[in-house]
């Protein structure tokens, strides 16, 4: 019948050597820093990303303005292919007037489906370029999550990476160990069966 002494590292015993400890102890340390760990990281990551994409995004949003166009330049006839499922959009000439500096033509991005004529809100930096709308709250936290998720399992690879490491190096000492005391029992043994009936 077969038996299975569980927590034999732990114990003090015979067969126990310096390299079972030092895997028994690092069983353990490793399944603290992934349940704990790893989960912090993730959040600190997370919380650092989500300051960080706030801030860009508030920078963002001070050098950014919307504003009402008229689409002046020709339209496309069928709106063009999704990709990626992203919003269907094209380039166009459009014009608005600046209370300051008067009337601007330029080329911006406007839906599809938008005609001649029109008027479309497009987003503009401080030199009067058409650039993209500033990040919202949701992709803000999209961001977040995601950092947030690469940091966490960017830890449990390095833990997982650490554990094989010293798994690996205990095992040869092991061996090692093992030899060792089989050079000095192996002569013993011999002469048993040597001088046996």
């Amino acid at each position: 019948m077969r038996t299975r002494v569980r927590g034999w590292r732990w114990r003090r015993n015979p067969l126990r050597r310096r390299s079972d400890v030092v895997e028994a102890w690092t069983t353990l340390v490793v399944a603290l820093l992934l349940f704990v760990g790893a989960p912090l990281a993730g959040a600190v990551t997370g919380w650092w990303a989500h300051d960080q994409a706030g801030a860009a995004a508030a920078a963002e949003r001070a050098d950014r303005h919307r504003t009402r166009v008229v689409v002046v330049g020709a339209t496309p006839e069928r709106a063009p292919a999704v990709q990626g499922g992203r919003e269907h959009s094209f380039r166009v000439n459009v014009r608005w007037t600046d209370p300051v500096t008067g009337p601007h033509t330029t080329e911006a991005r406007v839906p599809a489906g938008t005609r001649h004529g029109e008027t479309v809100d497009v987003w503009f930096d401080a030199r009067n370029r058409p650039v993209g709308p500033p990040p919202g709250r949701t992709q803000i936290w999209q961001h977040t999550v995601t950092m947030g998720v690469c940091g966490a399992g960017g830890a449990v690879a390095v833990i997982l990476l650490g554990n094989a490491v010293v798994r690996r190096v205990a095992i040869g000492r092991r061996l090692t160990e093992w030899e060792r005391e089989w050079a000095r029992t192996e002569p013993q043994w011999t002469r048993r069966q040597a001088g046996g009936p």
